[in-house]
């Protein structure tokens, strides 16, 4: 039922209201499965439903009352003898259970008994009436059928049908359902539901290639999907590079019935027609396809060419030979049409696969033949030439060389690869040098355009082949780009490809860059800054300006993660100008990116806004798929810290699917999504895509994403504010510290996240560990610290001061960071920090600061599309108001927080110190602090007397105390729990082994 629930819930409440529903669409759409789950709901629901069924096919409509026949085969001879004789008579011999009907009145006495078998069944229970395949209903089953739907009116009859009905086309099988039967296309799946539909039924073995092909020729048609990767499948070769999809023969036989009986003057003309890439009259005829006339239609008129009539066996067809008139007679059989401009469309496109694939292997060669000489675009001629010729010829691979380049500068990598894999194949035996180049150049665009896959088989062909040791280099270097995020395994591919680099100064330049690349993924920053400065001094000794600039990138990058911007900018300057600054072309795309996260990193939002825009911008369609994600990912950080949220959302989705048809889920994709739903999305997918990222990371060993991807699961799990998902927060942030500390990575956003950490500890009431860990943030920060991490921190230290109970201190605190980040660009930070100030203001009382703090969060909240902040701000708000309401009602009690809130319900329902602390998974030092806070707030010395204060309060409010998620404590008698189920134990706060 993939892609099918919405519309089976529809068919279900519209069976439940309406007499019938027919459900129509083209064959192998999914009818049949839609009706098949409309039956089994009928049989199992309270009432179930008498089911008398038919399926007919195709050879069933000659035979008259066959569908009836169908239809009552469960209904047993015992509910025919309650008929009038007459009407009895007639049914049985219609249902071949007697002598068969002679006359006009047996006719209408089929009709009747029918009629009244269906009511006497009704009386006793539903009945339910299926028809799947109304097209194929022989006549007098289907003229029963329409006599009766006019007359169950008021009865418990309802009907469900299917109908095979092209494309756009309408129903004609309403006749035979009841009146008020609701009619409903069955509409044509999306690609990503046919990728699960066709990966749930064939698992991982499809390579995302021939995923491609599937869809594309499938077009939402969830038979011809699997069909078609069945075949793939079976076949086993891969598809692409000149190798059509292969379309079975029981498919074909279904499509091209019609198309057969064709002449081969007819045939070849659609068969050049799905070899064209733009198939047109024009084109065509430039092929040599155009019959000898006096006056030859022009591209938009077909009436000089009168069509046959498909119907009409005894049909001239002897002018198909003509484009015009095969069209016009194919566009009568539902198999092709012609727009006004003479563009030629096959009706679907698994019809123009199958065409091409029932073609002999000779006419295709000699259909591309043709229209290597017609078309004039040099990427589509080199396609057909190639295609037309499949043997070695060094011409034809030079030529289809030259065409694989002017294919990628244009923008275009798939056609590039595809050429290149072409080139290579033509080579002649005798030139192995020239063929390990094109293999190489294939598998580089193969990587431009994210087909892994593919690029990964191409290399591994050079390596396995080559006896040149810098073409063995060249094809690990492709490996390893293949490899995306996950170079923690790559050691041995560097080594090897180090010895192979003996001697080559340019050589080992790219190895060792790779070798910074994977340091630096792998956390090991001191190793990356060495090998990123060896391939800087190697590029320049062998000339290699490119590699020159990569490696100072990456040196670059490494210096940021470590805390020295300085340094980090004068590798980035350098680099930067080798490439003659930053409008010199693909060389300083990268560059551009780093300078912006750069800027970024220092609080200059939109200087690294305008630089990553405007980069986007300029790549447009020209730059591979790994450059187009990592500027995707690079804008939505800086959406996201500039309060573009629902900007920065759209952005991650945009990166989502510039990888979808790779088939490869990245970290960093993964990162970005999460970020952007953290800041955007709601709580919940915030969480579920952080874990997801983590879990990429951690699969493909890469610590620098993993970093990111924790703490965004840190900051997701922190926004409710509950000490639930507090813990869970300190869990993922303890790793962050853990892992940064073993990196030696101090670079500003580490810092911030320890904000966070210290925030969740206070949540949790760990006040001294909250303490220790600002303690250590401070003497990482360094004098020229970004005010968005002196702001965090600041914030943190405000909300542990309230935590302790000083509530006017840590409100002092945190107007301090508000002031530190209202110059600042950052809109997002700014309503954390006015929510935490009206939180701490409400606890102290200080109701008016509070409002002012709260309102002006979720009027900027609101106004940037940060709706997990808004949600956030709104509760404390109505907190707020419904303390003003106890306090109007004299009955205001002790403000508590969250910890002390829980602590204090447990401690009143009468569970010792240990157990509040193994309940919470907090330290027995916690508990105590805490409770002497609690009794100072009630005034009160001993547990006794603390449940009596606690049930007065709640006798005389209901709502006395904070708990962080519905500002009450309950009775004594009733624990303050953990907002999960019951006996479910969250993670030990400090346990951050995986």
């Amino acid at each position: 039922m993939t892609g099918r629930r919405e519309l089976l819930d529809t068919a279900r409440t519209e069976l439940a209201a309406r007499p019938g529903v027919l459900l129509h669409g083209p064959p192998g759409i999914g009818k049949s499965t839609l009706v098949a789950s409309l039956m089994a709901s009928s049989v199992t629901r309270e009432r179930p439903a008498t089911v008398l069924s038919c399926s007919p096919e195709r050879e069933d409509a000659r035979f008259p009352f066959l569908g009836l026949i169908d239809l009552f085969a469960r209904v047993p001879d015992s509910c025919l003898e309650t008929l009038a004789p007459e009407p009895r008579t007639a049914l049985r011999a219609a249902l071949m259970r007697g002598r068969e009907p002679a006359d006009d009145r047996s006719s209408l006495a089929v009709r009747v008994g029918v009629l009244e078998v269906l009511r006497t069944l009704a009386a006793t229970g539903p009945v339910l009436l299926v028809v799947d395949g109304l097209q194929w209903l022989d006549g007098p089953s289907a003229e029963v059928l329409a006599f009766v739907a006019r007359r169950i009116e008021n009865s418990d009859i309802r009907c469900v049908a299917t109908e095979r009905v092209a494309d756009g086309e309408q129903p004609e099988g309403l006749r035979c359902c009841p009146p008020g039967t609701v009619a409903l296309p069955v509409p044509p799946l999306t690609d990503d539901e046919v990728a699960h539909l066709v990966r749930a039924g064939f698992g991982p073995a499809l390579s995302p290639a021939l995923l491609r092909a599937v869809q594309g020729a499938a077009a939402g048609n969830p038979w011809y999907a699997s069909e078609l990767a069945r075949e793939a499948l079976r076949e086993g070769a891969p598809v692409g590079s000149g190798r059509a999809l292969p379309v079975p023969r029981g498919l074909r036989a279904l499509l091209l019935e019609q198309v057969r009986t064709l002449p081969e003057a007819a045939r070849h003309t659609l068969l050049v027609a799905s070899a064209a890439a733009h198939p047109s009259l024009t084109l065509l005829r430039a092929a040599g396809l155009q019959a000898p006339a006096p006056a030859p239609a022009t591209a938009t008129d077909l009436s000089a060419h009168p069509a046959p009539d498909p119907t009409d066996p005894a049909a001239d067809l002897a002018d198909l030979a003509d484009p015009a008139a095969t069209l016009a007679y194919t566009d009568r059989s539902g198999v092709t049409a012609v727009d006004a401009d003479g563009t030629v469309r096959f009706r679907h496109p698994v019809l123009r696969a199958a065409v091409y694939a029932d073609a002999p292997e000779h006419r295709r060669r000699e259909a591309h033949a043709l229209l290597a000489r017609a078309v004039t675009e040099p990427v589509e001629r080199a396609r057909h030439l190639a295609l037309a010729h499949p043997h070695e010829d060094e011409t034809v691979a030079r030529a289809l060389m030259s065409a694989a380049e002017y294919a990628r500068r244009d923008g275009a990598p798939d056609a590039a690869f595809e050429l290149a894999g072409f080139a290579a194949r033509r080579t002649p035996g005798d030139h192995p040098a020239d063929r390990g180049e094109r293999l190489l150049a294939a598998a580089g665009y193969a990587c431009d355009a994210g087909r892994l896959e593919e690029a990964g088989e191409v290399a591994g062909t050079v390596l396995a082949t080559s006896g040149s040791p810098r073409r063995r280099v060249r094809a690990r270097l492709v490996l390893l780009r293949n490899a995306g995020q996950a170079l923690e395994g790559a050691q041995d591919l560097i080594k090897e490809g180090l010895r192979d680099a003996e001697g080559d100064p340019e050589a080992q330049a790219w190895m060792h860059h790779w070798a910074a690349l994977r340091g630096l993924l792998c956390g090991e920053l001191e190793d990356a800054a060495r090998f990123a400065r060896r391939a800087a001094r190697q590029a320049a000794t062998a000339g290699d300006t490119d590699t020159r600039i990569g490696a100072l990138a990456t040196l670059a990058r490494v210096r940021s993660l470590a805390g020295e911007p300085a340094a980090a900018g004068a590798a980035l300057e350098e680099a930067l100008a080798l490439v003659g600054g930053a409008d010199a072309g693909p060389e300083s795309w990268g560059l551009i990116r780093m300078r912006a996260i750069l800027a970024l990193d220092s609080d200059k939002v939109t200087e690294a806004g305008d630089q990553v825009t405007e980069l986007l911008a300029d790549i447009g369609e020209f730059a591979g798929v790994e450059e187009v994600m990592a500027t995707l990912v690079a804008l939505t950080r800086i959406q996201v810290r500039s309060g573009h949220c629902r900007e920065a959302l759209r952005t991650a989705a945009r990166c989502s699917r510039a990888l979808a048809e790779t088939g490869v889920q990245a970290a960093p994709t993964l990162y970005a999504a999460a970020l952007a739903a953290t800041a955007g999305g709601t709580v919940e997918e915030a969480r579920r895509l952080a874990e997801q990222a983590v879990r990429a990371s951690e699969s493909d060993g890469d610590r620098l994403f993993l970093l990111r991807a924790l703490a965004v699961l840190g900051q997701a799990r922190l926004l409710p504010g509950d000490p639930h998902g507090a813990a869970a927060a300190v869990e993922a942030l303890q790793r962050v510290k853990e892992l940064g500390e073993a990196m030696s990575a101090a670079d500003p956003p580490l810092l911030r996240w320890y904000g966070d950490l210290a925030e969740a500890l206070v949540v949790l009431g760990e006040s001294d560990a909250a303490g220790a860990v600002l303690g250590e943030a401070r003497t990482r920060v360094s004098g020229d610290a970004p005010g968005s991490v002196l702001a965090a921190l600041e914030r943190a230290e405000g909300l542990r001061e309230a935590g302790l109970g000083r509530a006017k201190e840590g409100a002092v605190r945190l107007r301090a960071a508000v002031d530190l980040l209202r110059p600042l660009p950052l809109p997002v930070e700014l309503v954390r920090t006015l929510i935490a100030l009206g939180a701490v203001e409400r606890r102290g009382r200080r109701r008016n600061a509070a409002r002012e703090a709260l309102g002006e969060a979720l009027e900027t909240a609101t106004r940037i599309g940060a709706a997990p902040l808004a949600a956030r701000a709104r509760d404390e708000l109505a907190r707020l108001e419904a303390g003003d309401r106890r306090g109007e009602a004299g009955a205001e009690g002790p403000e508590l927080t969250p910890t002390e809130a829980r602590i204090a319900g447990l401690v009143g329902g009468g569970a010792t110190n240990r157990e509040v602390a193994a309940e919470l998974f907090i330290s027995v030092k916690t508990v105590e602090g805490a409770l002497s806070r609690v009794y100072r707030k009630f005034g009160v010395r001993s547990r006794t007397a603390l449940a009596h204060a606690m049930a007065a309060a709640v006798i005389a409010s209901g709502a006395a105390v904070d708990s962080g998620e519905d500002d009450q404590v309950r009775p004594p008698e009733q624990n303050v729990t953990i907002s999960q189920p019951v006996g479910a134990r969250i993670p030990r706060v400090f346990d951050t082994r995986r």
